[in-house]
């Protein structure tokens, strides 16, 4: 993860600006989530103290207790995560500052369908505004990734590092939908790996939960689905599951954080 970056200015006008507000049909690149329950959560228990072992800052599934059933309606998600591509239309449409790190405004070569990182949680919101869309609860994005199985990973139960893009195995992100096989069930592809995603809510500690975080509360927004640098051998498979949360800053820029968009 790198450096932060302020908000910038005039974002929220944007949110006016609503491509495909309003419309019947679900817009293109995205895959239907069917209303009803799911599991969400976990009620794993870090036993052997491991996420101490790895200098990890809060104890492993703490945070994520208890696991519990969520009725939710339909909606629909992109079935990728947005990319550079993408969100080069969004800056030439409305005028928008490029991310710092994009050399003249513009993206390195080469990477057109990767995910867009080192945006801020405000511009991932605007873009999704702009798109007539918004960002995921925490709620959609985890049963677009788990369904309603339970699965610890979006294409079943098992770590398998050939579904999956973490651990710095190809040395950053790759193009989205590269790894197919490690879709969700509904066939939203790098829910794990890849880059991690903003979501729409604070980190907060779900109902009944007894954890004491001192970062709960409305300074940071969950991010979810782990990314491409991993944690760690050993740790690897904990921070790509489904259930797995963590936190970022709304301001702040990240190497490994991206995001996609929800309808309606």
């Amino acid at each position: 993860m790198l450096s932060r970056g302020k908000i910038l200015g005039g974002l929220a006008a944007i949110s006016a600006v609503t491509l495909l507000a309003g419309c019947e049909k679900p817009p293109e690149g995205m895959v239907k989530v069917p209303k009803g329950e799911f599991t969400m959560g976990s009620n794993e228990v870090d036993k052997e103290a491991k996420a101490v072992q790895y200098g990890d800052r809060r104890p492993w599934y703490a945070n994520e207790r208890p696991e519990r059933k969520i009725d939710l309606k339909a909606f629909h998600i992109d079935r990728t995560e947005v990319t550079n591509r993408q969100y080069q239309e969004f800056l030439k449409a409305t005028g928008t500052p490029a991310p710092p790190h994009w050399a003249n405004g513009a993206y390195q070569q080469g990477l057109d369908e990767h995910p867009v990182v080192l945006v801020t949680w405000h511009e991932a919101d605007a873009y999704c505004k702009w798109k007539g869309k918004r960002l995921p609860t925490e709620a959609e994005w985890e049963k677009a990734a788990r369904g309603t199985d339970g699965r610890k990973f979006p294409w079943g139960g098992d770590f398998d590092t050939k579904k999956v893009n973490t651990l710095g195995e190809y040395g950053g992100t790759v193009p989205v939908g590269t790894l197919k096989e490690g879709a969700s069930p509904y066939g939203a592809v790098d829910m794990s790996g890849n880059a991690q995603e903003w979501t729409a809510d604070w980190y907060k500690p779900y109902p009944g939960n007894d954890f004491n975080d001192k970062e709960y509360g409305e300074q940071s927004k969950v991010v979810r689905g782990g990314g491409w640098g991993g944690m760690g051998h050993y740790s690897l498979s904990v921070y790509v599951r489904t259930s797995f949360r963590n936190t970022a800053n709304p301001q702040s820029r990240y190497d490994d954080v991206g995001f996609r968009c929800v309808w309606p």
